[in-house]
């Protein structure tokens, strides 16, 4: 009999330890299962941010190729108005003058005269030589191309702050 309630108190722990051993497992398949929820969700949220960045990226690259191309055109515009105004400076088609103060310069004698089709009225004016025109005509171009290149630079700071 002794022999019985030992075989049954050992079968009786053998049953105990399966079963538990059955629970616990199932525990650690719901936490490994839990874990791997976890771990995909994370990847596809990473996955999902990497993507919006690249196409975050392509745009940008995008906006920049397309403001090259419209800072070189306005710069090239720029640099062709900037070389007909010297043309034509230098073939006397166009002539540059600036308006004198009568009362600092003291001259009250000589109106400046009217060429047919201008609207000169009273105004003392002095023609300056072509090539001081030419040069004043060279800086105003260079200080057209620095304000090109600033507003271009200005857009392209805005568009990364904007990223």
């Amino acid at each position: 009999m002794l022999l019985i309630i030992l075989a049954l108190m050992a079968g009786s722990a053998w049953a105990a330890w399966e079963w538990q051993a059955n629970a616990y497992g199932q525990q650690l398949a719901t936490k490994e299962a839990a874990y791997q929820t976890e771990r995909t969700n994370l990847a596809n949220a990473n996955s999902a941010q990497i993507l919006a960045e690249q196409g975050k990226r392509l745009a940008l690259d995008q906006w920049l190729a397309a403001s090259d191309q419209s800072h070189y055109r306005a710069l090239t515009d720029e640099t062709t108005k900037q070389a007909r105004l010297r043309d034509r400076l230098a073939t006397a088609d166009l002539r540059l003058s600036v308006q004198l103060d009568a009362a600092a310069t003291g001259c009250d004698a000589v109106q400046a005269t009217t060429s047919p089709g201008s609207m000169v009225y009273g105004a003392h004016r002095a023609q300056l030589d072509p090539a001081h025109a030419q040069r004043i005509i060279g800086i105003t171009g260079d200080g057209d191309q620095g304000l090109t290149a600033l507003t271009a630079c200005q857009a392209f700071v805005k568009k990364i702050i904007d990223f």
